[in-house]
């Protein structure tokens, strides 16, 4: 009778441990999108569970070099997927020559419009390596141009949207952020950022660097008001731990960053100089949530809410997170695992 028992036991373990494998789904490769191979990781307890798509922002700044610190229980519910976009991470790594100079730089040139169709290149891999009908979109900052471009192009792909720190127009944006840590500075009596500002001037700008002084004192002034994020999130996985990653994070990096921000001197467009979700994005025909830091300079909260209000679609809902600026922490990471849930009716 007992060794009936542990019989019974050991099949029943076994049989768990391989059912677990099986349904499970972790991967780690580079995909040929955009005729580029560019990394894509794949990470579900059970791969049934609905998709969920991550847009990381920056348009450098890629999430895949981090543990699950961040979004590490959301494998039960869902598939997880952490794309490094062209011109960032290990994609950039892949593609660069071993010396980066600013020939390559201008030479190949990144656009929203080539990275819209990467990410949609990518939805329709995933939705057919994975048997499934749809995905999940979860853009933030930079990501949440590239998430409403691809909701707005190809809905078919995407079960709904979710915008963290949406940008609606990025010109308009900038000179509302300059206007506000300008406010801020004199409030602080902070000389060396109102003579930093008197400098620059009001955006646009036509060289990089401008851009980049104004975005350090942006998010001064954001770690300021926010509830900060824990520093153990930002711990690089042992596995991208090594120089060669760390440099081609860096030079993606700036490289991603003189295309978002533009640079006349070298022939460099910024990519987001055109974009205003007022005139092209106000017909979703996925259901869409815009999640919002209080607290956010880059992209106020009031022009989000704006756009918000103006914007069509099968059904539409704000979240105002409170202590949160433009990037994450943990207020905003609940808020994003309530609006998935919400949105594909998961319980």
């Amino acid at each position: 009778m007992k060794a009936t028992l542990l019989l019974f036991l050991f099949y029943a373990l076994f049989s768990y441990k391989v059912d677990a494998q099986t349904k499970g789904i972790h991967e780690e490769n580079y995909l040929t999108l955009g005729g580029i191979e560019q990394w894509v990781t794949i990470h579900g307890e059970d791969k049934t569970k609905p998709i969920v798509l991550f847009l990381h922002g920056g348009p450098g700044s890629t999430m895949s070099q981090y543990d699950d610190a961040m979004y590490g229980s959301w494998k039960n519910d869902f598939v997880l997927v952490y794309w490094d976009q062209r011109g960032a991470g290990r994609t950039f790594g892949k593609n660069a020559p071993d010396s980066v100079t600013e020939d390559y730089w201008m030479e190949n040139p990144l656009t929203l419009e080539q990275m819209t169709k990467d990410g949609i290149e990518l939805s329709e891999y995933l939705i057919k390596h994975l048997g499934q009908k749809k995905t999940m979109l979860v853009g933030t900052s930079w990501g949440s141009i590239l998430g409403a471009k691809m909701a707005l192009t190809r809905p078919d792909l995407y079960a709904a949207y979710v915008g963290h720190s949406q940008v609606v127009n990025h010109a308009e944006g900038f000179k509302n952020a300059f206007q506000k840590v300008s406010i801020l500075a004199q409030q602080a009596n902070d000389q060396e950022a109102l003579t930093q500002l008197q400098a620059l001037g009001l955006p646009p700008y036509e060289d990089a660097r401008k851009a980049g002084q104004l975005m350090r004192i942006i998010k001064k002034y954001e770690k300021l008001q926010a509830v900060p994020a824990p520093s153990t999130w930002w711990k690089v996985r042992q596995e991208y731990d090594n120089e060669k990653d760390a440099q081609d994070r860096y030079n993606g990096d700036d490289y991603s960053f003189l295309y978002s921000a533009g640079h006349k001197k070298m022939g460099i467009k910024s990519m987001m100089a055109g974009v205003d979700f007022m005139k092209d994005g106000l017909i979703f025909q996925v259901p869409v949530t815009f999640i919002q830091g209080e607290v956010d300079i880059l992209t106020a909260p009031e022009l989000t809410r704006a756009y918000y209000e103006k914007v069509k679609a099968p059904k539409k809902d704000f979240v105002l997170v409170p202590g949160a600026a433009h990037g994450h922490n943990q207020a905003v990471i609940d808020a994003q695992y309530v609006a998935v849930k919400k949105l594909l009716k998961v319980r």
